[in-house]
């Protein structure tokens, strides 16, 4: 499939939540196999999540990554307020999608405020709020659960509790996607809890724990996708996805040069092979989130990429 030129894989520009509390949510260790216990109150949590929080901000600044942050309201209490990628996401056509979300304390993150200020700084055509379908107990939790190939227009989606059918051909249908559909099965023997935890797409490149995806038709399907779409596979193990070296986001400088935003736990679980591969392609950009990380997601989770048009 020829690369459409209007998109691009990687912007510029995101969207990052300063916390105001933050903690592993109870309402979702049942199923995110990536939470881990914390030995600390929530003040002392908090504390530590917004160190790290702004010392990524400023390493991603430093990067050349143009990052609009925006406080987290202190009411209602919301303590995965950091990771926005799962409520919103904002497309090439100046589209902005608001999703259906599992728990109900991240129901409360999605802010009309924040809509209001990317329509001031970018060319919004629409909003499309999903969110409706929690009613029905159907959730699709953002570029969580949906990896998306921008120049290729395939939605990569594995199945769980946050990614319901329905809601992926009703988002695929909307915004023009093909749905790639599988479903990725933890250590636990547990569906996980969102895609994006085991898979990166790149413009050229993609990481992914295929050995997770246990149907033998649905992990061919993947690699097929993935290599007619011309994207170099780097394999990750289930402990490299364990570290989080699946949670990547790439993003890129004023100047167009790939960054590959990571933790620094998920730089580490790379093999000298692997980091050859992908410098090949981008830089590596390691945040340091030990805390954050407690929440059961990494630098991906806390990035909303903006593919927004720049208001002339």
């Amino acid at each position: 499939m020829t690369p459409n030129a209007a998109y691009t894989q990687s912007t510029n520009s995101v969207l990052m939540i300063r916390p105001a509390r933050f903690y592993p949510n109870p309402q979702t260790v049942a199923d995110n196999a990536f939470q881990s216990s914390a030995h600390l109150d929530s003040d002392a949590l908090t504390v530590m999540a917004r160190k790290e929080f702004d010392a990524a901000v400023r390493t991603l600044r430093a990067a050349g990554v143009n990052v609009h942050v925006f406080e987290d309201s202190v009411e209602p209490e919301k303590p995965d307020a950091v990771f926005p990628n799962n409520w919103i996401s904002a497309h090439h056509d100046g589209r902005i999608a608001l999703f259906p979300m599992y728990s109900a304390l991240r129901r409360r993150e999605r802010r009309q405020d924040i809509i209001e200020e990317l329509r001031r700084r970018y060319r919004v055509t629409k909003v499309i709020d999903y969110s409706s379908f929690e009613d029905e107990g159907c959730c699709l939790e953002g570029t969580g659960s949906l990896v998306l190939d921008h120049l290729n227009k395939i939605a990569y989606v594995s199945l769980s509790n946050r990614s319901n059918p329905k809601m992926i051909r009703r988002f695929a249908d909307d915004f023009g996607y093909e749905p790639v559909i599988f479903t990725g099965v933890g250590s636990n023997g547990q569906p996980v809890y969102h895609t994006n935890v085991m898979m990166c797409i790149g413009t050229s490149f993609s990481m992914i724990g295929l050995e997770m995806i246990r149907n033998k038709a649905e992990r061919q399907h993947v690699r097929a996708r993935l290599d007619q779409t011309g994207k170099e596979i780097v394999e990750l193990s289930a402990d490299q996805i364990a570290n989080f070296a699946g949670n990547s986001i790439e993003v890129h400088d004023a100047s167009g040069e790939k960054l590959l935003a990571l933790s620094s736990r998920a730089a580490q679980a790379l093999t000298d092979e692997q980091r050859e591969t992908l410098t090949r392609y981008t830089r590596l950009v390691p945040l340091d989130l030990p805390t954050i990380e407690l929440g059961g997601g990494s630098a991906r989770c806390m990035i909303a990429t903006i593919h927004l048009p720049p208001r002339l």
